[in-house]
């Protein structure tokens, strides 16, 4: 066994948006840079980022220390990629939190990982645990762990973390706790990968419906979320993103030549 520490990135291109630095790798680099660092026990904590999280992490000071103190930061939402996009730092592919979970599921289940989860209710980490054996049944689920528990019980949680040795901490709390948890904890728990996959745990346990492919491909699975739930996203969503595209536009301004400039 290889020694402990964190994974190297040197080689991997990254391009700052909003002064975040995110790492321009596609789905399967990602699985594979996984997949390396479980077989060397090396350490590995990803954060992914949105267009609501980048504008969250304006004003929380703590959630953007939590993200940018990620080994490798990847570009969830497609509105991300456009505004790369748009302002000449191009990000090559969207790498969804829940598509990169179902990844770790597929390669788990061909190596046999061990997978611990952390987060959502009883009722979905039962579905989860349902649908894992059922579709996955190599995959090893080594403990599990509802996400509605005080602050004060997060050392004992972390230390049955620690004592299970899993592969792989999917953390499926919204932000900014489950930054904060794996900031606070990492290092504790001594897992190889951990993996903040937010609401994934509804989708795959299907108590949520994901948007169809199609809705995804214009941008608008944050809109599919909010028919589902309206009452309690709209207003979320209304003004993240009205405060990200005054973001990218504000941008797109400064990189402007001055007129009479030269």
């Amino acid at each position: 066994m290889g020694s402990r520490g964190p994974v190297t990135l040197t080689l991997t291109p990254v391009r700052e948006l909003f002064s975040i630095p995110i790492h321009a790798m596609r789905m399967e680099e990602v699985l594979d840079r996984i997949d390396e660092t479980i077989a060397r026990r090396g350490k590995m904590q990803i954060g992914v980022v949105n267009a609501a999280k980048i504008v969250n992490m304006r004003r929380d000071d703590l959630l953007r220390g939590s993200v940018l103190a990620s080994d490798l930061i990847l570009a969830d939402g497609i509105s991300v990629i456009w505004a790369s996009r748009l302002l000449g730092r191009p990000l090559p592919e969207r790498v969804a939190g829940i598509d990169l979970m179902m990844g770790m599921f597929r390669r788990g289940n061909l190596r046999g990982y061990r997978i611990y989860c952390l987060g959502a209710t009883e009722e979905v980490l039962d579905g989860v645990s349902s649908r894992l054996s059922a579709d996955f049944p190599n995959v090893r689920q080594v403990g599990r762990q509802n996400g509605y528990f005080p602050e004060e019980e997060e050392e004992r949680i972390a230390e049955r973390i620690a004592a299970a040795k899993p592969d792989i901490l999917l953390v499926a709390m919204t932000s900014p706790k489950k930054e904060k948890f794996l900031a606070r904890w990492s290092d504790r728990i001594g897992v190889p990968v951990c993996h903040g996959v937010g609401g994934s745990f509804d989708v795959f346990a299907g108590k949520v419906l994901r948007a169809p492919e199609g809705w995804q491909r214009l941008g608008l699975e944050w809109l599919y979320r909010v028919k589902q739930e309206p009452r309690r996203l709209w207003r979320r969503y209304l003004i993240t993103n009205s405060v990200f595209t005054a973001m990218v536009l504000s941008e797109l301004l400064k990189r402007r030549p001055r007129i009479g400039a030269g």
